[in-house]
């Protein structure tokens, strides 16, 4: 059955937050989102802060992740990224209140506010409470 799974490894600067043989990877790269099969074609992609989610054993296994790049080739994925955290890490009302923070912030739009910043943190909070509601 090996041909039918491919390597998937999530880095970040922290920890290993993944590791192991996957049915399929589903991933949000910087021009759109995109799966990959074991086999696919090589390429490189940056990706966007946003929700990742794989296939092992017939589960479907969710992240959120925080801007990066994944490596594909036919037997592996790698995506190497600021921070990874997966569903079960998802501290539901700590996203939900820094989703508050920045839109206030990016409501208010006080001088001093660091406006690419307060999307950032947005983009992250969104993408947290999406991976906490699949």
């Amino acid at each position: 059955m090996a041909e039918n799974r491919i390597q998937l490894d999530i880095v970040t600067p922290d920890k290993v937050a993944f590791s192991g043989q996957v049915e399929e990877v589903n991933l949000s790269g910087a021009l759109g989102d995109f799966g990959v099969l074991p086999g696919h074609t090589p390429f490189l992609s940056q990706l966007r802060i946003g929700p990742m989610h794989f296939r092992q054993e017939g589960r479907v296994q969710w992240f959120a992740l925080n801007r990066g790049i994944a490596e594909v080739t036919p037997q592996k994925v790698t995506v190497l990224v600021q921070t990874a955290e997966s569903k079960e890490e998802i501290d539901v009302n700590r996203a939900e209140a820094a989703r508050k923070r920045a839109e206030e912030r990016l409501r208010e739009r006080r001088e001093g506010i660091d406006t690419a910043r307060a999307e950032a943190a947005l983009q992250r909070a969104l993408a947290r409470l999406k991976v906490v509601k699949m």
